[in-house]
C-alpha cells in the first residue's frame, strides 16, 4: 500500500504550480478557456490492451499503474480539499449516474448528491492513507477504471472525530490531449471502533 503524504517534496510542488486546471471559473457554464480545478486531468493513458510480447506487457502496465496511481494522489488532494472547503461543486468529481453509498446509504445522481453533500455539516479530512490499482479491463470493457482507497480521520462540525475509510471507482473519460477523472460510484463508512 501506498502511504499518503500531504506534504509533497519541493519537486512536486512545482510540478503541480506548472498546471492550468486549478484556476477558477469566471462563470458557472463550461468554457474552452482554463480548466477548474475539480477536475482531475492527466496526459491520455496508454492503451496496456494493445500489447504484444509478454515482456513489453509487463513494463507497459508497470507505466499504467504509475500513471493510475499519480491520477489517485492528485484526484484524493482535490476530492477532500473540495469537501472541506468548496463542498457546492463537489458533484463536478461525479458521473450524472454515480452512486454514493454513505455508510449503508444509498445515494444516487447529481441531483441527490447534490442534496446530500448540502446537508452534511462543515466538515476537517485527513487522509492518512491512499492505495490505489488500475481495473483489469475484462472487468471494465472499454472503460479505464481506477480503484482508490482511501482512510483517515475527519471532524464534521458539532461532532466528536470519527476514523473513516472510503473506495473510489474511478472512470477516464478521454480527448487527444488529456484524461479527465470522474467518480462511478463512491462508498464511505466509519470504522470507529465500539467501546466496551
Amino acid at each position: 500500500m501506498r502511504r499518503f503524504k500531504r506534504d509533497w517534496s519541493y519537486r512536486d510542488r512545482t510540478r503541480e504550480r506548472r498546471a492550468v486546471y486549478y484556476e477558477e471559473p469566471h462563470s458557472s457554464q463550461w468554457s474552452r478557456g482554463p480548466r477548474i480545478r475539480e477536475e482531475v486531468v492527466t496526459p491520455p493513458l496508454r492503451d496496456h490492451a494493445a500489447l504484444s510480447s509478454p515482456m513489453a506487457s509487463s513494463v507497459d502496465f508497470k507505466t499504467y499503474v504509475d500513471q493510475a496511481c499519480r491520477a489517485a494522489e492528485e484526484f484524493v488532494n482535490i476530492y477532500y480539499e473540495t469537501m472541506d472547503k468548496r463542498r457546492r461543486v463537489l458533484t463536478r468529481l461525479y458521473l450524472d449516474k454515480a452512486t454514493l453509498i454513505w455508510n449503508g446509504n444509498v445515494v444516487t445522481g447529481l441531483e441527490a448528491l447534490a442534496n446530500f453533500f448540502e446537508m452534511l455539516p462543515s466538515s476537517e479530512f485527513q487522509v492518512n492513507m491512499l492505495d490505489c490499482q488500475p481495473v483489469h479491463e475484462q472487468a471494465t470493457p472499454s472503460q479505464t477504471t481506477v480503484l482508490v482507497v482511501t482512510s483517515g480521520s475527519v471532524k464534521f462540525d458539532g461532532n466528536k472525530q470519527h476514523y473513516f475509510n472510503q473506495n473510489f471507482l474511478l472512470t477516464a473519460h478521454s480527448t487527444p490531449t488529456n484524461t479527465v477523472w470522474k467518480i462511478a460510484s463512491d462508498c464511505f463508512r466509519f470504522q470507529d471502533w465500539a467501546s466496551s
